[in-house]
């Protein structure tokens, strides 16, 4: 069973740059047909998928974030990161990685609801403050 963990650095300042990081264990960041991705849950709101990369190394981010985020992978160590930058108050959330493991068709198909993932790690909160 796939497993992840994430961490990062807990409290940041307005307009620096965050970078969490997401072990996986139990398999690999390529394997085939599987969705990787970033969700956040900002106090009293929903759910927030921010977006996600794909076996391949292709990367999909929601509108709202998109200018500031980034996701990279480090295939050696089976990790992926998000990298948020120009944090603001309202970035102050619970992050959790995610994955779906997709489906016998194996499509190129691109969750962006979270509901729709399959396995999670705990989460790690970020704190926005000066």
């Amino acid at each position: 069973q796939v497993q992840l963990q994430e961490t990062g650095p807990g409290l940041v300042k307005p307009s620096q740059t965050i970078s969490l990081i997401c072990a996986v264990s139990g398999q690999s960041i390529t394997t085939n047909c599987y969705t990787w991705a970033w969700i956040r849950q900002s106090p009293g709101k929903e759910l927030e998928w921010m977006g996600a990369i794909r076996p391949d190394g292709t990367t999909y981010f929601n509108p709202t974030v998109k200018n500031r985020t980034f996701i990279w992978r480090d295939t050696s160590k089976d990790q992926f990161v998000l990298q948020l930058g120009s944090v603001i108050p309202e970035d102050a959330a619970i992050y959790y990685c995610a994955v779906d493991v997709g489906d016998s068709t194996c499509s190129d198909y691109v969750p962006r609801s979270p509901a729709e993932y399959d396995y999670w790690g705990q989460g790690t909160q970020v704190t926005v403050s000066s």
